[in-house]
C-alpha cells in the first residue's frame, strides 16, 4: 500500500499530495451528501410526527395521547438503531466502509418513500399505525449503521491531527437534511390549505426522497474504499467478531462515547422536534413560525458545526465538548419561560442559541467518539456508541418532554430533564473519555506499512 495514503502524525501541517486531496474531497462529499439526504428523510418524519401523524394515524386518541403515540413512532427510529449498529455497523469493520453506507442509504430511502404511500387510519384502521411504526423501525436500522461508519469515510483519508474537521461531514448532514425537510414542509404548508396538506400534501416530502436518495447513491457508488480499511484487510487483520471485541476489550470507550451522545440528542430534540409542540400549544405560535425558526437555526448550524469541529483540532476536544454541554444545560432555563411571551424574535433567537450550543457538541462528536476506539474496531465501536447514546437520548426525549408538559403543564421540569442529559455527557467526556493519542496513531500507521 502506498505510504502517502496512510495518515501519519508526523505529517502535521503538511498538505496531502493532490491525489489524496481529491480522495479526501470525494469522501467528504459522499459522507456529507448521503447523510444529509438520510436526515432529510428522518427530518420529514420528525416534523410530521408533530404536525400530521397525531391526526391521520391516531385520530381516536385525545390530543395529548395522540402526540405521545406519534412521538412513540418517532422513538422507534432511535430504539432500532442498536440493531443497525450490530447488523450493519459491524460490517464496516468486516467488509468495508463503502458497502455499508450504500446499504444504509438504500434502506432509509426505501422506507421513507413507502411512508409517503401509506393509507391512513381512516382507510385501513389499526394497520396504518402498525405499518408506520414498522417503516420507522427500518429507518432507524439504517441510521444505526450509518452513524458510526460515515465519519470514517473522510477521516481515514486525512491526517488524524485534522480528524475533527474531516469527521464532521456526517454532523453537517443532519442540519442540512433538517433544513431541506423543514423547508419542504414550510413550503407545503404555505402554498396549500390546511385541509389539502392533511389530505395529500404531507406525502410530497416523503415521495421526493426518491430523487434525493438517487443522487446520494450516485455519489457514494463512485467512492473508493478507505486506505485504512484496505490496509487492515490486506494484512489479514480485519476482526471476525468486532462487536464482541468492543464489549470485551473497549468497554470504557463505549460507555464514554455513548454518554457523549445523550446531551446533544436531548438538546436537539428540544429545539427541533419538541419546539413544534411547545411553540404552538404553549406559546401560541403558528406551525409555520416555528418551522421558520427551526430553519434559521439549522442554517446557522451549517456554519457553526464545521467551525466547532475545526476548533476542536486546535484545542482540547474533550474539554471543549464538556464546556458546550455545561452551557447547554443552562440555556433551557432561560429559553422556555421567555418564549412564552409570544415574541417571534425571541423564538428565533432562542432556537438559534440552542442549536448553536448543540453545534459545539455535535461538531467534534464524530472525532471524539471515533478516538475512543482502536482503528480495527472503530466502525463497530462508533456505531454501537451512536446507537446506544441515541436510544437513551433522542429516542426518549420527545416522549419525556411531552409527558412532563402534560403532567405539570409548565416548563421547569423540561429544563431540568435537559440539564440532566447534558450532565451525563459531561461525565462521559471529562471523566471517562480519552484524548487523541498521536503516538498510538503513529504506531498503527507504521504497523500497516
Amino acid at each position: 500500500m502506498p505510504e502517502e495514503l496512510l495518515p501519519r502524525p508526523s505529517d502535521v501541517g503538511v498538505n496531502p499530495p493532490p491525489p489524496q486531496r481529491r480522495q479526501i474531497a470525494n469522501a467528504f462529499a459522499a459522507s456529507l451528501s448521503g447523510t444529509a439526504l438520510e436526515w432529510y428523510d428522518f427530518g420529514i418524519y420528525s416534523a410530521s410526527a408533530a404536525l400530521v401523524f397525531p391526526v391521520l394515524f391516531f385520530p381516536d386518541s385525545s390530543s395529548a395521547a395522540a402526540e405521545l403515540f406519534a412521538f412513540s413512532t418517532y422513538a422507534v427510529g432511535y430504539i432500532s438503531r442498536p440493531l443497525g449498529a450490530f447488523a450493519l455497523g459491524r460490517l464496516g469493520d468486516v467488509i468495508g466502509r463503502k458497502q455499508v453506507i450504500v446499504l444504509t442509504l438504500l434502506l432509509i430511502g426505501a422506507a421513507t418513500f413507502v411512508i409517503g404511500l401509506l393509507p391512513t387510519y381512516g382507510t385501513i384502521g389499526i394497520a396504518a399505525p402498525i405499518l408506520l411504526v414498522s417503516l420507522r423501525f427500518a429507518q432507524g436500522v439504517g441510521v444505526g449503521g450509518e452513524l458510526g461508519v460515515a465519519p470514517l469515510l473522510s477521516s481515514e483519508f486525512g491526517a488524524p491531527e485534522r480528524r475533527g474537521l474531516w469527521c464532521c461531514a456526517p454532523q453537517i448532514g443532519p442540519p442540512a437534511g433538517n433544513l431541506l425537510a423543514n423547508g419542504m414542509l414550510a413550503l407545503l404548508t404555505v402554498t396549500m390549505s390546511h385541509d389539502a396538506f392533511l389530505s395529500w400534501g404531507w406525502r410530497v416530502g416523503f415521495l421526493t426522497s426518491a430523487v434525493l436518495v438517487g443522487v446520494g447513491l450516485l455519489i457514494r457508488l463512485r467512492l473508493e474504499e478507505t486506505p485504512v480499511f484496505r490496509a487492515i484487510r490486506d494484512k489479514g487483520e480485519s476482526p471476525s467478531a468486532p462487536v464482541r471485541e468492543v464489549f470485551s476489550t473497549e468497554r470504557r470507550g463505549l460507555i464514554a462515547a455513548s454518554c457523549a451522545r445523550v446531551g446533544p440528542d436531548v438538546t436537539y430534540a428540544l429545539f427541533v422536534v419538541f419546539s413544534l409542540v411547545y411553540g404552538t400549544k404553549e406559546a401560541g405560535f403558528t406551525s409555520q413560525q416555528v418551522l421558520i425558526a427551526v430553519l434559521i437555526g439549522s442554517a446557522t448550524q451549517l456554519v457553526l458545526i464545521p467551525l466547532a469541529a475545526a476548533l476542536s483540532d486546535r484545542v482540547n476536544r474533550r474539554r471543549m465538548y464538556a464546556v458546550a454541554a455545561a452551557i447547554a444545560a443552562i440555556w433551557p432555563f432561560a429559553f422556555l419561560p421567555t418564549v412564552l411571551n409570544g415574541s417571534f424574535v425571541v423564538l428565533v433567537g432562542g432556537i438559534v442559541v440552542g442549536l448553536g450550543l448543540h453545534s459545539f457538541m455535535y461538531g467534534p462528536q464524530g472525532a471524539f467518539i471515533t478516538e475512543q476506539f482502536s482503528p480495527r474496531l472503530r466502525a463497530s465501536g462508533s456505531s454501537l456508541a451512536f446507537a446506544i447514546g441515541s436510544t437513551f437520548g433522542g429516542a426518549m426525549a420527545p416522549l419525556v418532554f411531552t409527558a412532563l408538559l402534560s403532567w405539570q403543564g409548565t416548563w421547569p421540569l423540561l429544563a431540568v430533564y435537559s440539564a440532566l442529559a447534558c450532565a451525563v455527557t459531561i461525565a462521559g467526556t471529562l471523566w471517562l473519555g480519552r484524548d487523541y493519542d498521536a503516538e498510538e496513531e503513529r504506531q498503527f500507521a507504521e504497523s500497516l506499512l
